[in-house]
């Protein structure tokens, strides 16, 4: 899996986002998080879903495995992280969203991507819904 996100996360930064394959088309994210235990820097390729305000909405599918993504317990335990999306870098806060919230922006990403339903039907868990905030006072890395 780690050549396929490193050839992602070039592509990306070659395209100001934009990226082919099974992604083409998608909003793409790039999230940098810090290793829950490592404490090493992680960067991973995610289908984002842009929300009011500038919040962008990421998803723990991880394509519907019985388990949540790496990722997702990094930013569990270190929830500042970095976000380049488009021609943007920015530092946010994730948090995870729950309850009737998170079925409302998860039933919305299952209409925008029918993968998501897919992995949804695939799996006994929950998948997590993340919310990507910019963080106030936060730098632009542009």
């Amino acid at each position: 899996m780690h050549g396929f996100n490193q050839s992602v996360i070039d592509e990306f930064r070659a395209n100001e986002g934009k990226v082919g394959g099974g992604f083409a088309g998608a909003p793409v994210v790039l999230l940098t998080t810090t290793g829950a235990k490592s404490g090493k820097t992680r960067i991973n390729p995610l289908v984002a879903q842009p929300g009011d305000g500038g919040t962008l909405y990421i998803f723990a599918s991880k394509a519907g495995a019985p388990t949540n993504p790496d990722w997702y317990h990094n930013l569990l335990a270190h929830r500042e992280v970095g976000v380049e999306f488009g021609a943007e870098h920015y530092d946010a806060i994730a948090t995870p969203v729950t309850g009737a919230e998170r079925d409302r922006i998860f039933g919305r990403q299952k209409e925008l991507i029918s993968a998501f339903a897919d992995y949804e039907k695939k799996t006994t868990r929950t998948i997590p819904v993340v919310a990507l905030t910019r963080k106030e006072g936060g730098s632009d890395q542009n």
